[in-house]
């Protein structure tokens, strides 16, 4: 038994003497790593605005409600309402890095040629939902034009509006990537391997 519990025992860690020097320098080597900013995009930054936005609303919710016990009622539709832009402008971030779910297991058994028609016959189909579905939300914002919220006298268009220009950045971004895809010889559903990261 007591063998037993030996083996389940961990080793103990060897403590190793590291010279303050050695220590110093490996914090140096780190330091010296510059963040690369360029692959993100504007829809990344905007996207992260509303984000925080709508975390700071969320907050200030709660704190009105459970600490000062006299909630807002206008914060919870301002968060609601910032979410459509975190996710409509989100999605256009993946469109552009490519990120949305697909199924490629078909483009593994097709010959490369019918795979390659396949997936550019997928980049016009891409394109052409984003560019229908971006008409269908502009008409939507025009008919609910001067409509008010429910808690607030603010314009309800305006929301839809940011809802249009995420769909407006995916049909674009979808262009972007049916051409770099064209260039390249192959996309993501043909090589998703070259696309991981």
């Amino acid at each position: 038994m007591s063998a037993q519990l030996h083996l389940l025992q961990p080793e103990p860690l060897a403590h190793v003497e590291v010279a303050p020097e050695e220590l110093v320098k490996s914090f140096a080597e780190a330091d010296q790593h510059e963040v690369d900013l360029s692959r993100y995009g504007v829809e990344d930054w905007v996207c992260l605005g509303f984000f925080w936005l709508m975390c700071g609303l969320v907050f200030l919710q709660f704190f009105t409600r459970y600490v000062l016990n006299d909630s807002f009622a206008w914060t919870e539709e301002l968060a609601v309402y910032c979410l459509m832009p975190v996710v409509f402008i989100g999605a256009a971030m993946c469109v552009r890095r490519c990120r949305h779910i697909q199924v490629n297991i078909l483009y593994r058994y097709l010959p490369p040629r019918a795979g390659r028609a396949l997936s550019s016959a997928m980049d016009v189909l891409a394109i052409v939902f984003f560019g229908y579905v971006t008409w269908l939300v502009a008409r939507y914002a025009l008919a609910v034009d001067n409509e008010p919220m429910t808690t607030i006298a603010w314009n309800k268009s305006h929301v839809y509006w940011l809802a249009f220009a995420g769909f407006a950045l995916m049909a674009l971004r979808a262009v972007q990537v049916a051409i770099e895809n064209w260039r390249r010889g192959y996309s993501v559903l043909e090589k998703p391997e070259a696309f991981m990261e």
